[in-house]
């Protein structure tokens, strides 16, 4: 009963999860905040390790020969993401300073829209992309947290950010995908975790998330979860029909913000300290836009593979055949 529920959701089996634990722990934190392996396994606490494992067994799937695919795939939806999120905030940042437009600062901007939820994606393309698609979410996990934002900041010239700051934690993605180039069995072993951690991930995530932020960002981080999904989505749909040649649907399943994104004003204040005084609000409007999308982008998805055809479901024979062949 529980498993058909969650199916008839898209992505259900994260975003349930996910919303459970952010209303759990808006109201009643007290109930996993007791401690030990509970508190471990059922707050924000095991979130990175759960995204960590996640990472690893994914990355035993990449295979050095699909890789050019993973590759072009990935890296259109990452570069286009990026870009889209780095053109607006240094946009606003240049025209209209750090205080930003309409409460929107560059800061904010560039922390929600080029940062983007692969457990959701991965649960979205679970549902209806190829094991292509699915294997370019470790490629994807790089926009997750401060680097791509860094990056963007340091490019714009909107913030000094040392060299250092920008390592990414990649190590669990390639030492997977070592590990499993080396040894298909382990990878054939490890792969399915990626998909059975998704409840456990969006839960730790849904449980650092509180749903009075969506007050607290206010119009402003509704506003940019509609930024990030609305306008932020339709440009990497774009890239992902004309330069992949691909229907969309996972153009849509990156148009969120990471949850791992809360965190990224402050580590950009902590870098530069001349961005300390709008890190709480940027704080604020991005948890805003994480929680906003994670509900919208789902339905969109959903709405667009089953009207423009995906690899689960093709709207006609000919797209049929294409995606076999690819």
């Amino acid at each position: 009963m529980i498993m058909r529920f969650l199916k008839k959701i898209p992505a259900g089996m994260m975003v349930v999860p996910m919303l459970l634990g952010a209303i759990i722990n808006t109201f009643l934190p007290e109930v996993t905040n007791i401690g030990s392996f509970t508190t471990a396994v059922f707050t924000s606490a095991g979130a990175n390790t759960a995204i960590g494992i996640q990472l690893f067994c994914l990355g035993t799937t990449l295979r050095v020969r699909d890789m050019g695919g993973v590759v072009k795939r990935g890296g259109v939806l990452l570069i286009s993401k990026f870009v889209i999120g780095a053109a607006i905030g240094i946009v606003v940042g240049k025209v209209f300073g750090p205080t930003g437009v309409l409460g929107l600062s560059s800061l904010a901007i560039i922390s929600a829209v080029t940062n983007s939820n692969g457990s959701i994606y991965l649960a979205l393309m679970n549902s209806y992309g190829d094991t292509v698609d699915q294997a370019a979410m470790p490629l994807l996990a790089i926009n997750d947290g401060p680097m791509l934002t860094m990056i963007a900041m340091g490019i714009g010239g909107l913030a000094d950010i040392p060299f250092m700051a920008l390592v990414a934690a990649i190590g669990p993605i390639l030492v997977g995908m070592i590990l499993g180039n080396i040894d298909k069995d382990l990878s054939d072993f490890l792969a399915p975790a990626g998909t059975i951690l998704l409840p456990f991930v969006g839960f730790c995530l849904g449980a650092g998330m509180n749903l009075t932020n969506i007050a607290k960002g206010g119009a402003q981080g509704i506003l940019l979860g509609l930024v990030t999904c609305l306008i932020g989505g339709a440009f990497i749909v774009l890239c992902d029909r004309f330069i992949s040649r691909r229907p969309g649907y996972a153009g849509w399943a990156v148009a969120t913000t990471a949850g791992n994104a809360v965190a990224v004003p402050a580590v950009i204040a902590e870098a530069d300290p001349s961005w300390a005084q709008w890190a709480d609000v940027a704080t604020s409007q991005v948890a805003a836009s994480a929680i906003l999308t994670a509900i919208l982008v789902p339905i969109i998805t959903s709405w667009w593979a089953k009207k423009f055809g995906c690899p689960k479901f093709p709207k006609d024979e000919a797209q049929k055949a294409l995606f076999e062949k690819h």
